[in-house]
């Protein structure tokens, strides 16, 4: 099994895979822009290194008590990478500058009706946490070597269109993430830590991720 410990080797490792990868733009401007950040932080328990997961609140109007990256829409005037920081700041309170963002992912399309754009950040050792109640009932670390697992991605048969259903089991979550969150972080194991130019827009999501 792979240790992925907390340490600039593997962040430059990481921005280096990203750097060489296409990302690409999802062409459909009828969808509404969002991003997200799929932060990479170290597992206080470990010292390993973690992706940043987040279950949103249950009063929250879209996607409540659903787990998630933290993200959301693009404010007037906002680029895609300003949004993600914004949207982590106000989310997690960490303030990411430019220079922890180590690179982007491809655009995914949701049955939402968003554009969402992924953004790879490497948070500091001695950055705190300090989620917003009002957005995120809970902060989970999800170990690389977690993401890293032959077992996924998983595929499921689709009723509701021609492309199958993508998840991912999570041990430290104890079940199932699907697409998009799934997808993202799919993309991230194969284009971050494994420099496969893999592609996941075409995975689609339940229906239960619709609205």
């Amino acid at each position: 099994m792979t240790d992925y410990p907390f340490e600039p080797r593997l962040r430059e490792s990481i921005r280096a895979n990203l750097g060489r990868f296409a990302a690409r733009a999802q062409p459909d401007d009828t969808l509404r822009r969002a991003a997200v950040a799929i932060v990479l932080a170290r597992d206080p328990g470990s010292g390993q290194a973690s992706v940043l997961l987040t279950l949103r609140a249950a009063s929250l109007n879209r996607h409540g008590g659903q787990y998630a990256l933290p993200g959301g829409r693009l404010d007037a005037g906002e680029s895609a990478e300003q949004a993600a920081r914004r949207e982590l700041h106000e989310e997690l309170g960490l303030a990411l500058d430019r220079g922890q963002v180590l690179g982007r992912l491809d655009d995914y399309a949701t049955r939402s009706g968003f554009r969402i754009t992924p953004f790879v950040l490497w948070c500091p050792p001695e950055a705190g946490i300090i989620p917003d109640p009002s957005e995120v009932a809970a902060v989970y670390h999800i170990p690389l070597v977690e993401l890293a697992s032959p077992e996924i991605p998983r595929f499921h048969d689709n009723r509701n269109g021609d492309t199958p259903l993508l998840s991912a089991h999570i041990p430290t979550l104890g079940h199932e993430i699907y697409a998009p969150t799934a997808a993202l972080l799919y993309q991230f194991r194969e284009v971050g830590l494994c420099a496969r130019a893999t592609r996941v827009a075409h995975f689609d999501q339940p229906a239960f991720a619709w609205k």
